[in-house]
C-alpha cells in the first residue's frame, strides 16, 4: 500500500503534472487529471462521486447496488455493461483513464490488459486494496483506504477535497466505542460452503473496529470459503450478513433458520445479525459510513460487553 497520508499534513498543492505513481505493480503516467473516466466496480464509482468527480464518468460497469444517496449523481451515469465491459465496449467510451475495483478486471478477455490500454494512451488504476499481484496481501486497515481517497486527490487534482473527506471519515471512526469479548462471522455468500471474511480483509478491518473478533482472523487472506461443521462449532455471538442482489439477507436468514445445525446456533436463535450492502463490504469510501452504521446496529442488539 502507498503511504502518502504525510504529504497532506500541511494545505494541499497544486499537483505537479506529469505525475507518476506505482500502482499493483504498474507505473502509471498522469499528463493532466483525468477528464473521461470509466469505472468498473461500485467501490470505483462511488469514490470518484465522494470526491465530487461525477462529472467525468463516461461509463460505469459492474455496479453492485445503487449508490449512496449523499453521492448519487444528479443525472444517471451510463452503463456499459451489468459486469465487466469488454476492451471493445470500453474503447467507445473514449476514456482517458480507467479505474478498477478489481485487478481482475484488466484482462484480455475484459476491459483490456493495462499495458495495451496504456499504449493507446488511457491510464488505468486498480484499488490498492484489491491488488493481487504483487504477492501475499497485507492486512488491510483504514490507512489504505484513505491513502486511496488522498491519491485519487492528487490524480484529479482535488487534493483539498480528499483531504477533507479523509479528515470527515477519521473524526467518525474515532467516534466507534468498541465492544469487547464478542465474537462474530462475516458471512458474505454462498449456501452449502459458506464464503467468509478471513483475517486480512475489509471484513477483518471493519470487525477490528468494532471490537469483534473474527472467528475466521487466522486465516491469511481477505476471504476465505468456510464449513458450516466449523461454524457451529465456534458458535460466534452474532453474524455479519452481506446483503447483495444475487444473494439477500432475507435469503441468508432462512437458510440458516432451515438448516438443522445452524439453526441452534444462539446467533440464529436469537437472531443477533448486522447487515451490510454489497457495495459497502469491499474496502472503498463507504467502509467508515458502514462501519458506524454496524456499530449502531450492535449497540441496537442490546449484547452487553463486560
Amino acid at each position: 500500500m502507498i503511504a502518502i497520508a504525510a504529504l497532506f499534513a500541511t494545505p494541499a498543492l497544486a499537483t505537479d503534472y506529469p505525475l507518476t505513481i506505482e500502482n499493483c505493480g504498474t507505473t502509471v503516467t498522469f499528463t493532466a487529471p483525468p477528464e473521461r473516466v470509466v469505472t468498473i466496480k461500485s467501490t470505483a464509482t462511488e469514490m470518484l462521486l465522494a470526491l465530487g468527480l461525477g462529472d467525468r464518468i463516461v461509463g460505469v460497469g459492474f455496479q453492485d447496488g445503487p449508490v449512496p444517496e449523499q453521492w448519487a449523481p444528479a443525472t444517471d451515469l451510463p452503463v456499459l455493461a451489468d459486469r465487466v465491459p469488454s476492451q471493445e465496449v470500453v474503447l467507445e467510451a473514449e476514456p482517458d483513464f480507467v479505474y478498477g475495483g478489481w485487478e481482475s478486471s484488466f484482462a484480455a478477455d475484459a476491459a483490456g490488459e493495462r499495458d495495451s490500454l496504456h499504449a493507446l494512451g488511457i491510464a488505468t488504476y486498480v484499488a490498492p486494496t484489491a491488488c493481487r499481484s504483487t504477492g501475499t496481501p497485507e492486512k488491510i486497515s483504514f490507512e489504505d483506504v484513505f491513502d486511496q481517497i488522498l491519491e485519487m486527490g492528487m490524480i484529479f487534482d482535488v487534493e483539498d477535497r480528499a483531504a477533507e473527506l479523509v479528515d470527515q471519515q477519521r473524526a467518525l471512526l474515532a467516534e466507534i466505542k468498541p465492544a469487547s469479548n464478542l465474537t462474530g462471522v462475516w458471512y458474505s455468500s454462498a449456501t452449502s460452503t459458506p464464503y467468509v471474511g478471513a483475517g486480512l480483509g475489509g471484513p477483518q478491518m471493519t470487525m477490528d473496529a468494532l471490537g469483534i473478533t473474527n472467528i475466521f482472523s487466522e486465516v491469511q487472506d481477505t476471504w476465505t470459503s468456510a464449513s458450516w461443521e466449523a461454524i457451529v462449532d465456534q458458535d460466534p455471538d452474532l453474524m455479519v450478513l452481506v446483503d447483495a442482489e444475487w444473494n439477500s439477507v432475507d435469503q441468508k436468514v432462512r437458510l440458516l433458520n432451515d438448516n438443522p445445525a445452524t439453526a441452534n446456533m444462539s446467533a440464529v436463535q436469537h437472531a443477533r445479525y448486522l447487515t451490510i450492502p454489497f457495495p459497502a463490504a469491499e474496502p472503498g469510501v463507504r467502509s467508515v459510513p458502514a462501519t458506524v452504521d454496524l456499530a449502531n446496529q450492535l449497540t441496537g442488539l442490546e449484547l452487553t460487553s463486560p
